[in-house]
């Protein structure tokens, strides 16, 4: 069976985010979810009100035993926490030949800081030279680059910056960059792709990023090329927030399931 993804993140007890986000879409694309949780968060629409970091033995256990037994044909990385996490995911990666995902979430939708500082420069040295697919944010790629993000040649200019770092391929998300559309650019050293649409006007967008990273590591797990799984995963998300419930009071979770749903 091809499609297995191992997701290593954070849980986020709301769902709209984290490791439950990622299990959702991953699903919904028809690919199979495994996880190895970095930290349990105490988390809602209205934020983030405690994190709870686990044991790096117990992180590498569980990744350990899904790469020995189920195997996986990508990982997805989402929140490290620190330094040592970042490190100790850093040698997981080096002992499988998946393709790896590389989400560097660094805060939550409600501003809640999810990377300690210095592990950014842990992020730079270690996670982006072995992502197969790095996908930031703005704010994320500036932090990883020194680059202000606020127009699509900053995108540009930091994804090179990335590429020029390490990373196989990158995908630099929009929705932090002003304007009546959202761009994304997927960059390559062999060239770029945008993905281009109207900005949605909404609050549901929690889990947006782990969504997207999930959806676009299932299909790349199955075995799409790169520019086919971005294309798909990006549209599934983009649905997914137009259909959002508008569940909680605050920033609200997508329509994760919604796939499922077309047809009936």
């Amino acid at each position: 069976m091809k499609g297995r993804v191992l997701i290593i993140a954070g849980s986020d007890s709301g769902g709209g985010a984290g490791v439950q986000a990622d299990i959702k879409a991953v699903t919904a694309m028809g690919g199979y979810a495994a996880t190895a949780i970095t930290a349990i968060t105490v988390q809602n629409t209205l934020g983030v009100h405690g994190v709870h970091p686990l044991p790096l033995d117990l992180i590498e256990a569980q990744a350990r035993a899904v790469l020995d037994d189920i195997g996986a044909d990508a990982i997805k990385t989402g929140m490290l926490g620190s330094v040592a996490v970042v490190e100790r995911v850093a040698a997981i990666l080096d002992t499988s030949d998946a393709i790896a995902v590389v989400d560097p979430v660094m805060v939550a939708k409600g501003g809640a800081a999810l990377l300690d500082e210095d592990a950014v420069q842990a992020v730079r040295a270690l996670m982006i030279p072995r992502a197969g697919l790095l996908t930031p944010n703005a704010p994320e790629a500036e932090a990883l680059t020194g680059i202000s993000v606020i127009d699509l040649d900053g995108q540009r200019r930091a994804g090179e910056a990335l590429l020029t770092l390490g990373a196989r391929a990158v995908l630099m998300k929009g929705g932090h960059v002003p304007g009546p559309n959202v761009v994304d650019l997927l960059l390559t050293p062999a060239g770029e792709t945008l993905l281009e649409g109207e900005r949605v006007d909404t609050t549901s967008t929690h889990g947006t990023g782990c969504t997207l990273a999930s959806a676009i590591a299932a299909g790349l797990a199955l075995g799409r090329p790169l520019e086919v799984a971005v294309a798909e995963g990006w549209a599934y998300v983009a649905e997914a927030i137009r259909r959002a419930p508008g569940l909680g009071g605050g920033h609200g979770p997508l329509d994760h399931g919604w796939p499922l749903r077309v047809g009936r």
